[in-house]
């Protein structure tokens, strides 16, 4: 469940800390070829001179797409930072993408809209790409990473607001709660405690102990409940949760089992017959982590056998592309029409991260990435890609140029990069690789107008270029 992965923190940045900050595309210089321990914070430095964005001269100013209604403060983010801002509501399909996404210099999305392949290759000025909520599944992380684009998400701001969700269903699944509310709808009053139970005493089991499932294990503890995980590391737990050695222990202990792991190969349908049958008489499912990891159909058999007195579902397979009447339905998925049938379901429509605060923590958390890459070079936090990052150029460094060169991760490519900058006085330099892609930033300076077009032209032309920019 969760992924091994250092994730460093740093501060956030919006152009309105950096007065004077432009986006003029008056030097602006990126060219992409056809071949496929960090620095200081920035929030710790003051009175530093905000590097221009450059990029091609005959782009006009970066322009970003942004899609499925993402928090306004993105958008303001953006705006204030200079760029263009489309802005839709609406995810868009992969022929809307290709068609459209080769006008804009970075997108943003949320979990319905693909980045896939075929988009990248379409995406003839793309420089970066932001997940707006916690997966990134929705983007062919390899083949933007062979490109020369990062990707960054949000993995932890909504983080409470799914914990929340859980506890809710917990309860409203033991006390029957939305039969009963439908019941009344209809005119229907159906008073009885029947297979209505407290939560008290009961044992939650969690599958994945990340961020998510942590937070999630202190509310239940506050509830008096006793909780169980189990995830693929060791993890040490908050307050009195257990960790256990497999998910067949976890499942045969639970009285609600709550997933909350990553699509991965490993957890497609990872609960399906034979988890399902290993679970307590009786017992609830619980799943807001991703769609495919639980086989809904085999769902379906334990809730009409009674194997599963409920379960709460909030992420499917396949989802309707924006909100309406009628779009979920047994086109989308086959079952949809049996599954909605069953008593004592909660279904939801992906609303795990949907509150107000987690979405503005995300839209400011990913937009001061994004700007952060298009206005310093900086990769911290992205998924795919080597963490590099560099501290601003001081107010007095005129003449100095930041080198963003993404290149194949092979041997002899920083000597021949450093040969072209070994006419330059090089003030500071960090690289670092990930896979088959590496990423170098350097601050060269007595760097003249002419020289910047020399100086584009001979690192254009190593073999191991993938995408360089240079920032002034």
């Amino acid at each position: 469940m969760t992924q091994p992965r250092s994730i460093p923190r740093s501060g956030s940045v919006t152009t309105s800390d950096f007065p004077g900050f432009s986006a003029s595309p008056s030097a602006s210089f990126v060219h992409r070829s056809n071949s496929i321990s960090t620095s200081p914070t920035l929030s710790t430095l003051h009175q530093v001179r905000p590097p221009k964005v450059l990029h091609q001269l005959d782009s006009g100013d970066l322009k970003v797409l942004i899609l499925e209604n993402i928090s306004q403060q993105a958008v303001n983010a953006f705006k204030d930072a200079g760029f263009q801002v489309d802005f839709n509501t609406k995810a868009w399909s992969e022929d809307e993408l290709v068609e459209k996404i080769g006008q804009y210099h970075a997108i943003g999305i949320r979990s319905k809209t693909k980045i896939t392949a075929k988009v990248l290759k379409a995406a003839s000025k793309l420089l970066v790409i932001g997940c707006f909520c916690i997966g990134t599944n929705q983007v062919d992380l390899e083949t933007a990473a062979k490109i020369g684009i990062p990707v960054f998400n949000s993995p932890f701001s909504n983080s409470r607001s799914v914990a929340e969700l859980v506890m809710s269903e917990v309860i409203a699944l033991s006390r029957q709660l939305v039969d009963r509310a439908n019941e009344m709808r209809q005119g229907t009053w159906n008073k009885v405690s029947k297979s209505c139970w407290e939560v008290r005493g009961k044992t939650l089991g969690i599958v994945g102990y990340g961020h998510i499932g942590a937070q999630l294990s202190v509310l239940a503890e506050a509830f008096a409940m006793r909780v169980l995980y189990y995830d693929v590391l060791n993890i040490m737990p908050l307050g009195n949760a257990t960790q256990v050695e497999t998910l067949e222990d976890l499942l045969a202990s639970s009285d609600f089992v709550t997933l909350h792991v990553p699509e991965l190969p490993e957890t497609i349908n990872m609960i399906s017959t034979p988890q399902l049958e290993a679970m307590k008489e009786g017992a609830y499912l619980i799943n807001n982590a991703r769609g495919k990891v639980v086989d809904i159909p085999a769902l379906i058999q334990a809730l009409k056998s009674k194997k599963l007195a409920g379960a709460a579902i909030d992420v499917f397979p396949a989802e309707p592309g924006a909100n309406g009447a009628g779009t979920f339905n047994n086109q989308l998925n086959a079952w949809t029409t049996e599954l909605t049938s069953l008593p004592n379901i909660i279904l939801t429509p992906h609303i795990g991260g949907s509150t107000e605060e987690a979405q503005r923590a995300i839209g400011y958390e990913v937009s001061s990435a994004l700007v952060r890459y298009l206005t310093y070079g900086s990769t911290m936090g992205a998924v795919n890609f080597p963490e590099v990052d560099l501290r601003p150029i001081s107010a007095d460094q005129t003449s100095l140029v930041r080198v963003c060169h993404v290149h194949k991760n092979e041997p002899g490519v920083l000597k021949k990069v450093n040969a072209i900058l070994g006419n330059y006085n090089v003030e500071k330099q960090f690289s670092d690789s990930k896979g088959d892609i590496a990423y170098l930033m350097a601050d060269i300076s007595g760097v003249s107008e002419k020289d910047v077009h020399d100086l584009q032209t001979q690192i254009n032309q190593t073999r191991s270029n993938v995408l360089t920019r240079l920032l002034s």
